[in-house]
C-alpha cells in the first residue's frame, strides 16, 4: 500500500478520527482546513497532498470540492446534505478531468444493508408487507433525513413496484416510505428498515459503534482513488480487486 499525503478539509469529530487512522496506516496528514483562514495559512501544505479527504459543512462542500479540482488534487467526500448540485459537480468533474469519490456512507455494513435493500424491498411488494424506515443521528447533524437515510429510500423506491416516494411522517398512502428521523445526544448513527403486516413484522439494522467504521471507508477510498480520473463510489471500492 502506497503511504500517501493527505489534507483533511473538515477537522472536527469525523477528521480526527480520520488523521488518527490514517497515521496508523503510515499515511501522513499535511493539512487541517476548517475554515478560509486555514486555507489561507496551510495552502502551501494543502498542494503538496496526494489526495484530499472531505468531511465539512453542506453549504461548504461544493466550494471545497472546486479548490481541489482547481489544485488537480483528487477528493474523497463524505459530507451529505449536497447532493441537488451532484450532476452539475460530476459534470465539472468530467470536464476538467479530475477525480471524485463520493458516498452517503463509508460503513462497510451499510453498504451491506443497501445490499440486502434491495432483496428485502422486492420481498415486501411480493408478499404483501409494508414498508418503514426510522433513522436516528447525533443531534449535531444538520441534514434530515441523513444522506444514508435518503440513499435507502432510492434503493426503496427503485426496488419495490409501487413505492414511489418518502414521507417524513407516518402515512396512510402505501406509495410513500415513511422516515422518522431523531436527532439526539451523540449517537453515531443507526437505520432500520421495518417490513409490516397485519400479523407480524421484521426489521434490518444497521448501527455505528464508534466512528472508526466510517473513517476507515474514506480512507480505503482515499487509497483506492489516488491516481484515477473520474467519479467512483462505494460500489467500485468494493468490487476493486485492490488491496
Amino acid at each position: 500500500m502506497k503511504k500517501l499525503k493527505i489534507a483533511i478539509i473538515g477537522y472536527g469529530r469525523m477528521g480526527k478520527t480520520i488523521e488518527q487512522l490514517a497515521l496508523e496506516r503510515s499515511h501522513q496528514v499535511v493539512a487541517r482546513l476548517n475554515d478560509e483562514r486555514d486555507w489561507h495559512k496551510q495552502l502551501d501544505k494543502f498542494i503538496t497532498a496526494d489526495v484530499a479527504i472531505e468531511f465539512s459543512l453542506p453549504d461548504k462542500v461544493v466550494g471545497n470540492i472546486h479548490k481541489c479540482f482547481d489544485a488537480n488534487m483528487p477528493v474523497v467526500v463524505g459530507t451529505t446534505g449536497w447532493y441537488h448540485e451532484l450532476n452539475e459537480v460530476l459534470s465539472w468533474c468530467s470536464e476538467q478531468d479530475q477525480a471524485i469519490f463520493y458516498a452517503s456512507n463509508y460503513s462497510i455494513g451499510m453498504n451491506l444493508m443497501f445490499q440486502l435493500t434491495k432483496e428485502m424491498s422486492e420481498l415486501a411488494a411480493k408478499y404483501g408487507f409494508r414498508m418503514r424506515l426510522f433513522e436516528k443521528h447525533h443531534q449535531h447533524k444538520l441534514d434530515t433525513p441523513s444522506g444514508t437515510a435518503l440513499e435507502i429510500a432510492r434503493l426503496v423506491k427503485q426496488y419495490h413496484p409501487v413505492i414511489e416516494g418518502y414521507v417524513l411522517e407516518e402515512s396512510p398512502n402505501h406509495k410513500l416510505l415513511p422516515i422518522e428521523a431523531v436527532r439526539e445526544g451523540e449517537v453515531n448513527g443507526l437505520h432500520r428498515l421495518e417490513l409490516i403486516s397485519a400479523n407480524e413484522s421484521l426489521s434490518l439494522t444497521h448501527e455505528a459503534y464508534s466512528r472508526k467504521g466510517f473513517a476507515m471507508g474514506a480512507l480505503m477510498a482515499a487509497e483506492f482513488l489516488v491516481g484515477k480520473k473520474g467519479a467512483f463510489t462505494m460500489k467500485d471500492l468494493l468490487q476493486s480487486d485492490e488491496e
